[in-house]
């Protein structure tokens, strides 16, 4: 039940020893549209840098494109933004990039996709040292995850202070087995959205 991650060298596979690191290399500071996910492969924790471009459309209908991402739950929370936050995509076309050619199909992923989301729409950046993790429900309620402390320990690892939490999951968390690492519950995404300041 674990992933292997490895690099194909002239001298053969090489095996990728910190993959999160890998993945989050040469991401681009202070830019607006891009927010850090933890997804599971297995037992394994991943950081996966998530980018959102929502733009001015030129055509009757935006335009919709994903990679790496379910264009469905894209949908879906482009959805819950409009109703339940406040955030109007309606004449915005909005692509979702997943940086690395993985897939996320996690759906603790999906408070990360909102706030890259809105990051954009906004033109405001989430902090280069923020993760998010967390479902969304249809209610714009942030749900419980599994593996949270694994997750934690993996954004601690890398070098994140801050983690923007469901606030369920925290209620049971021990805060002190993470040292400078910034723990904020949150209950509905538009407090996870106030949290990191992007609206200010």
């Amino acid at each position: 039940n674990e992933l292997g991650m490895f690099d194909m060298t002239g001298q053969g596979l090489e095996e990728i020893e910190n993959p999160s690191q890998m993945l989050l290399e040469g991401r681009p500071l202070g830019v607006s549209g891009n927010c850090v996910a933890c997804t599971m492969e297995g037992s394994r924790p991943i950081l996966s840098e998530i980018q959102a471009l929502a733009t001015k459309t030129n055509f009757p209908a935006p335009r919709r494109a994903c990679s790496g991402y379910d264009y469905n739950r894209m949908n879906l929370l482009i959805a819950v933004l409009e109703k339940r936050a406040g955030y109007f995509f309606g004449n915005l076309d909005v692509y979702v990039n997943i940086v690395g050619g993985i897939a996320l199909r996690d759906t603790a992923c999906d408070l990360a996709v909102c706030l890259s989301m809105v990051s954009s729409l906004l033109d405001r950046p989430v902090s280069d040292k923020l993760i998010a993790i967390g479902e969304v429900g249809l209610g714009g309620e942030v749900r419980s995850v599994p593996h949270l402390e694994t997750r934690l320990r993996e954004a601690q690892r890398v070098g994140f202070d801050t983690a923007i939490v469901p606030k369920h999951n925290l209620n049971m968390l021990d805060a002190a087995q993470f040292p400078g690492l910034r723990l904020v519950g949150v209950a509905y995404l538009r407090e996870a959205i106030n949290a990191i300041k992007i609206n200010k």
